[in-house]
């Protein structure tokens, strides 16, 4: 029996105004240490979140951490919904976008990495990296690692 989960989705929007990181501050839900990233970020994170947003000084977020992509746009527009109410942006209409989806599989047995390898486009070199890595761009570009164990990442 196959197990699989998804672990984390990314998804982006952008707000289309400046960010003052000054106002922003002033919340406890906003993370702003101007030695991170020089400054040029703040994370949004309130207890009902799964994950976090984090804002930009252009207006672009991202939502990182939650499990799935409906998730992802919740999270988006708490974050606007959040600086909307505090009076720190004005009202647009978010296009969230989801950017990337990371899954894990358990095939449940085994797998014979070099017979995978010669089988498929999958690269394996043991002497550098324990798992076979397989990349798909049909229908979407997307990374697998495969591991010996059965089990296996999925980006993309």
């Amino acid at each position: 029996m196959v197990n699989y989960s998804i672990v984390n989705v990314v998804a982006t929007a952008s707000l289309r105004q400046e960010m003052d990181f000054e106002k922003l501050r002033r919340f406890r839900e906003i993370f702003h240490d101007s030695d991170v990233y020089s400054g040029r970020v703040a994370y949004f994170k309130t207890e009902q979140m799964q994950g976090k947003v984090s804002i930009f000084l252009s207006g672009k977020m991202i939502s990182v951490g939650t499990k799935s992509e409906l998730q992802a746009q919740k999270e988006l527009e708490m974050a606007k919904g959040f600086l909307l109410e505090k009076g720190l942006v004005s009202d647009v209409v978010l296009e969230p976008k989801t950017q990337n989806i990371v899954a894990t599989v358990d095939f449940g047995l085994s797998i014979d990495l070099e017979a995978l390898s010669q089988g498929t486009r999958a690269i394996y070199e043991p002497e550098q990296f324990p798992g076979a890595i397989l990349r798909i761009k049909e229908p979407f570009v997307s990374s697998v690692l495969v591991f010996g164990s059965g089990k296996a990442v999925l980006t993309g």
